[in-house]
């Protein structure tokens, strides 16, 4: 028997050489394929067709996939180890990931830098020259921790547990290092003429690169370490980094719960913090992110409510890749799907979700409560693609969650919707969802015309950090800003109960 085996990854025409008994797990991750629930074998989030060679049926997979999909060749890739030499058909593609390019007021420096946003699913750096501010060079990646879980709780109980055999910190650093290397290698600036790196990140991803205890918000209140908190200032010989020793690397602060440095990176990129009138940023990724107020006060709050619309915990969820239904358009009393890439449907991913809803509730198919109307038990979009009743429970508890987090800020501030100059959509999918559908469902009940696609706020404010010479300006922010914990809030039942239901037609 041979100790090695080649994998060959259709359609991306790859071949693969790995160890008899490899994970198929840890060989598949890379090349696009997801792993919802961590490889815990509770989803089929990771299913892939086995084209050629052997790769057995376990109980879980006859549990979790149908006789005919078996029949078929699909296979679940957390389900085994590679024994044989496989060609294997992926049901994902490389995804996306949302960049920066805006323009912004800066105070020249001397030397180059570098922004990164740690995302919960991607990871994106940009390399600036920081006498004029332009971008130089950009990388991307999908975050690693993800083939544990694409959920941050489930990252948080492996990390923790007895079971957590790797190091998802020394993971994520060791990424992200060879990620700036790439960076900097597709440029002919030295490394030795790195100054300053700034990363913004959600609270669980501080914790993970600064190698804080996470057990603080794996349980109610679910509050971070106090050294969350303030800006970490590291050498690079801390994470374990190539750079020079004068090289500053600077972890921007969380603002409370799970409001980390992205949000507020934020506020610093939409300026929200030095206006007048009142403005919200919501930023809906993998979790749930709110902040509402002006240059007085500035009330923030995180819902469990991402995972919905990045396609997590919908039966044939997925990310906005190839194959993906990203939206549905209702055209003459009909609907029309749209498919990234052409071709056959593989999927849906979040802004298909919500148009799909929203559609459905135009139409009829689907009434307040959420329930289809016509006694179906789902809704086939367009084959092999279908919406189940509890898809739609799911996007409900996300958008309840979301809505209900908006009203307790807005009462909190005495204020109502109509008090809100702009709302700006932060993050991948804010930048994609249909503004309409959002309001049609009832998950972001602004007037359309003050809702701003506002893009990748994270990264932007993280580049605006670049040129701080002090950090004064975050020090504000923080002193204006206020945690409100939901999960201990009396009234977000009562609300999250009501905002569950589809506005009235």
């Amino acid at each position: 028997m041979s100790n090695r085996h080649t994998i060959h990854l259709k359609p991306v025409n790859k071949v693969l050489e790995v160890d008899h008994g490899t994970p198929l797990q840890d060989v598949l991750f890379v090349h696009g394929v997801e792993f919802p629930c961590g490889g815990r074998k509770r989803c089929t989030g990771c299913k892939i067709k086995v084209l050629r060679g052997a790769f057995p049926v376990t109980p879980e997979q006859e549990e979790l996939l149908s006789e005919k999909e078996l029949t078929a060749g699909w296979r679940l890739a957390c389900c085994g180890n590679v024994i044989d030499d496989l060609e294997i058909e992926l049901a994902q593609w490389e995804a996306s990931v949302l960049t920066d390019n805006s323009s912004f007021p800066f105070k020249p420096k001397a030397g180059y830098g570098i922004a990164v946003d740690i995302g919960t699913t991607t990871i994106v750096a940009q390399l600036l020259d920081l006498s004029n501010g332009t971008v130089i060079a950009v990388n991307t990646a999908l975050n690693k921790q993800a083939q544990y879980g694409a959920d941050i709780m489930e990252r948080i109980n492996y990390a923790i547990s007895a079971h957590g055999k790797t190091n998802l910190g020394a993971l994520l650093r060791d990424q992200i290092e060879s990620l700036l290397t790439e960076l900097i290698e597709t440029t002919e600036i030295s490394v030795d003429h790195i100054n300053t790196i700034v990363l913004a990140g959600n609270t669980v991803m501080q914790h993970f690169f600064c190698d804080f205890d996470l057990a603080p918000l794996s349980h109610v209140p679910f509050e971070p370490v106090e050294s969350a908190y303030g800006v970490t200032e590291l050498s690079p010989v801390e994470p374990g980094w190539r750079h020079r020793d004068e090289t500053s690397i600077t972890f921007l602060p969380s603002l409370g719960g799970f409001v980390g440095s992205d949000i507020l990176a934020g506020i610093i990129a939409t300026g929200m913090h030095k206006r007048t009138k009142y403005s919200c940023l919501v930023d809906l990724g993998t979790n749930g992110e709110i902040v509402i107020g002006n240059k007085n006060r500035l009330l923030c709050a995180s819902t469990a409510a991402g995972p919905a619309f990045e396609g997590a915990r919908i039966s044939m969820g997925m990310r906005a890749v190839t194959g993906a239904i990203a939206s549905v358009e209702k055209i003459n009393g009909a609907y029309k799907c749209t498919i990234i890439g052409g071709g056959a449907p593989r999927g849906i991913c979040g802004s298909g979700l919500v148009d799909a809803v929203s559609v459905g509730l135009d139409l009829g198919f689907i009434n307040s409560s959420g329930r289809f109307d016509d006694k179906r038990n789902s809704w086939e979009l367009l084959a092999p693609v279908s919406l189940t009743q509890q898809d739609i429970r799911e996007l409900q508890l996300a958008k309840g969650a979301i809505a209900a987090g908006i009203t307790i800020l807005l009462n909190a501030l005495h204020i109502t919707i109509d008090d809100i100059a702009q709302v700006h959509l932060a993050g991948a999918f804010g930048n994609y969802i249909n503004r309409e559908s959002a309001r049609n469902i009832g998950l972001l009940p602004f007037p359309v015309d003050k809702i701003l696609s506002s893009g990748n706020t994270s990264l932007l404010g993280a580049k605006r950090a670049l040129f701080m010479e002090e950090y004064n300006e975050i020090q504000s922010i923080q002193k204006i800003t206020r945690h409100i914990p939901l999960s201990t809030n009396p009234a977000f039942m009562e609300i999250f109960s009501q905002e569950m239901l589809f506005p009235e037609r």
